[in-house]
């Protein structure tokens, strides 16, 4: 897999996801929470499918 997602944006989904996920324990407590695991995946890989599906990259230095 090629790497599409660059450091800013990767950053920003770890975050993201794991603001999310918190709330699966805190919080509302609802199990929809279990979907921030996807930007955290997405974040922690640097890969993300749509992005590779579209041809989008914010990687300026990923081969």
């Amino acid at each position: 897999m090629k790497k599409n997602v660059g450091g800013a944006e990767r950053i920003i989904r770890i975050i993201a996801g794991l603001a999310i996920l918190s709330l699966a324990f805190v919080g509302p407590q609802s199990p929809w929470a279990y979907l921030g695991i996807v930007p955290l995946a997405t974040g922690v890989i640097g890969w993300c499918p749509p992005y590779a599906l579209f041809g989008f990259s914010t990687c300026k230095n990923c081969k």
